[in-house]
């Protein structure tokens, strides 16, 4: 059987993480060794991240509608429990967008999770 020669193969898999790695500092980007380390690195960093960005975001939502509400003299955990008795159904993203615009269809949800809490008391 004749002798299978590597050569291209090799090179492809070495260029594609130096490809990779372009932009990094130094040898990173140039030396296969030190670019096949940060790119995995780089790679877990990401799959942690975009996890950890689903979590950033929420609260970052979270810290909107309480800025929000707060004037109006409820907190964040109160509204969210007037607007589930309430049956309204709206998501974070679309309340803190709301609350963010200033949109005047936020205050009357704040009134209408206002009347739900004082009727359960």
């Amino acid at each position: 059987m004749a002798r299978v020669k590597r050569g291209t193969t090799v090179k492809q898999k070495h260029n594609k993480i130096l490809a990779r790695a372009k932009g990094y500092l130094g040898r990173h980007s140039s030396t296969y060794r030190a670019a096949r380390e940060k790119t995995e690195k780089a790679g877990q960093y990401a799959y942690r991240d975009r996890k950890a960005r689903k979590r950033d975001f929420r609260s970052l939502w979270i810290i909107r509608i309480n800025a929000a509400v707060r004037p109006q003299g409820l907190t964040y955990s109160r509204f969210m429990n007037g607007l589930k008795k309430a049956g309204i159904d709206l998501d974070r993203k679309v309340l803190a967008e709301m609350a963010y615009a200033g949109d005047p269809g936020f205050e009357k949800l704040v009134e209408q999770a206002k009347r739900f809490i004082k009727t359960e008391n």
